[in-house]
């Protein structure tokens, strides 16, 4: 923003802040008047005078990005205190990894479609009644018996 563009009205941080917007405002450039809940997040987590203090670090070109992280870390912070935005990475993340499991698994029936190797669809079947109380294995949400158990059951008389 020029510096016309915010001198006849005070910035959303001077008018927050209730102090006279000088032509040389540090805030004036990423706080604008239209924005005012902008600032007022970021002071209630950081402080202007934090946040006046980092943009006078950051050199002017990376600014907006800063009073961006900012503004976006302290909307997160009322949401989450706790956690912040690393909560909302955290579920961004969890859900990208489920995403991808499914996206996988579609994958594969797709690729066993396409070269008829689907196979068919049956409802489980119970497990056998000899073999009710015995389990080989965990297998969700099918029970599965490994066959070469079966042929040592059967050899040596089943129980």
């Amino acid at each position: 923003m020029s510096s016309s563009s915010y001198s006849s009205s005070p910035c959303a941080a001077c008018k927050f802040l209730r102090r006279k917007c000088m032509p040389d405002c540090i805030f004036a450039p990423y706080f604008p008047p239209e924005e005012p809940q902008k600032f007022a997040n970021v002071h209630k987590i950081f402080g202007a005078s934090n946040v006046s203090k980092l943009l006078n670090e950051v050199p002017p070109f990376q600014r907006e990005d800063a009073v961006n992280s900012l503004a976006y870390e302290a909307e997160a912070r009322l949401k989450d205190p706790v956690y912040g935005c690393v909560g909302a990475i955290s579920v961004l993340q969890r859900q990208v990894i489920t995403l991808q499991r499914e996206l996988d698994a579609t994958n594969a029936n797709l690729f066993r479609y396409a070269y008829n190797e689907m196979p068919p669809l049956r409802p489980p079947q119970p497990p056998p009644p000899s073999a009710a109380g015995q389990s080989s294995g965990f297998c969700y949400p099918y029970q599965w018996n490994d066959p070469s158990d079966e042929d040592n059951e059967r050899s040596s008389g089943g129980n």
